[in-house]
């Protein structure tokens, strides 16, 4: 039996309880707006938990660039551990894909590496802030995180380091040597390691998120758990229709990452988002053999970071549709990849699938739906959602309050794709 819950009323309804809004909800909250967050799960229990807990500096460069070229024929044989795609998925969203494709080109991949920096490095000052302020920062770990190559990968390091020095992004070419003295409790299997030194990480991403809800929560902001039914417009404001109630509110912010798409349908908004399904496991730990941070595996396309679970390994990219059943190959083909590397025992708990939203040009939409005043999109933060929902968040929030955004929101703006 359905229990009815009393109307509420609210400044702002933010839709979604991942990082992104949550840390709407944060910024609004501090604007002296009231606030409530609406999710069907409680904070933190959808993507946000399940990624690699890197707060990165370094996300700056979107997924399509033109290296994706030199790397599309090994993806179109649909067995490399970094990326499988479901062929009736790509004919049916064709349009997304050529899209995609179509973005990496280097004249367009500065513009958004621009917009990123702002994004990130406005996201990054508030982690840290709100970290200390949520009192998790015992979580937090400033040890930067590795990416690292096999074989020859000393050209891409390089090239990588400098398209981050571009843009002030500190980070560090290592050796085989530089590794070992970097992680002396690893396999020595990489010959070339790029350490992202500006970085830092975390040992729960969703206990994170938590602490942050809960700091909203203390400073008067609100966390409802409900499904959510839709969103209607009223002359001047909102109408949200819960499961158990509803709740009106003059402003409404939609960061349900991948869900967002299919709530915005009924208001007449075709939005091009994909997702992009990821996959994780935890493996008991050798206490000897310590991992010391998060691990980037250049050729499987693949993570391993210590968390407070266990050594969480992470799979590559998988394109196919949100709900489609879960398919472990990629999981399965990385896990003995970073046994290789690092020491860990057997496995811990089940078997963790999410996915991420990802808009054609790998941006997220940051700003106001086009036709609907007091409507707000947050959303499409693909794999950095963890790291940008900070900024994402802040940068509604002074929208919503008449208010410049804290760096230049005009690459996210959602009229690129909805009119």
């Amino acid at each position: 039996m359905t229990v009815s819950a009393p109307g509420q009323q609210a400044d702002v309804v933010v839709l979604g309880a991942g990082m992104v809004g949550v840390s709407t909800a944060i910024a609004a909250r501090q604007r002296g707006l009231s606030v409530i967050v609406v999710d069907r799960r409680e904070p933190g229990s959808e993507t946000s938990y399940g990624n690699a807990g890197i707060i990165s500096s370094g996300s700056i460069l979107p997924l399509n660039t033109p290296a994706l070229w030199k790397n599309l024929p090994k993806y179109l044989t649909n067995t490399h551990p970094a990326l499988r795609w479901n062929i009736p998925w790509a004919i049916a969203n064709a349009s997304w894909v050529i899209r995609f494709l179509a973005a990496a080109t280097p004249s367009q991949t500065r513009p958004r590496a621009a917009a990123l920096a702002g994004l990130i490095g406005t996201s990054m000052k508030l982690h840290r802030d709100w970290i200390v302020q949520a009192e998790a920062g015992h979580r937090i770990r400033e040890t930067g995180w590795l990416k690292a190559w096999r074989g020859d990968g000393l050209a891409a390091a390089k090239a990588e380091q400098a398209a981050l020095a571009e843009f002030g992004i500190r980070s560090e070419v290592l050796d085989r040597q530089g590794i070992s003295a970097l992680e002396p409790n690893i396999i020595p299997a990489y010959s070339v390691g790029l350490l992202h030194s500006q970085t830092a990480s975390v040992d729960s991403p969703g206990a994170v998120v938590k602490a942050y809800a809960k700091m909203l929560a203390a400073n008067g902001g609100a966390v409802r758990q409900s499904e959510i039914k839709q969103v209607a417009a009223l002359d001047d404001s909102w109408r949200v229709e819960l499961a158990d109630g509803e709740i009106n509110a003059r402003h409404v912010v939609v960061a349900l990452g991948p869900w967002s798409a299919e709530l915005l349908r009924p208001l007449g908004y075709r939005v091009p988002l994909a997702t992009e399904r990821g996959y994780h496991q935890h493996f008991v730990p050798n206490p000897a053999r310590k991992l010391l941070r998060p691990i980037h595996d250049a050729e499987g396309g693949f993570l391993m970071t210590p968390m407070e679970q266990g050594i969480r390994v992470t799979s590559g990219v998988e394109l196919t549709a949100r709900d489609a059943p879960s398919n472990y190959a990629q999981l399965e083909a990385v896990v003995p990849m970073a046994r290789s590397v690092v020491e860990f025992g057997e496995a811990v708990g089940e078997r963790w699938r999410g996915s991420r939203p990802t808009l054609p040009d790998s941006l997220p939409m940051i700003g106001p739906a086009p036709r609907h005043r007091g409507l707000w999109l947050a959303f499409g933060n693909q794999h950095i959602g963890f790291t940008t929902g900070p900024g994402t968040g802040a940068a509604i929030a002074a929208m919503i309050g008449g208010e410049a955004p804290p760096f230049d929101t005009s690459a996210f703006s959602p009229s690129r794709y909805i009119a």
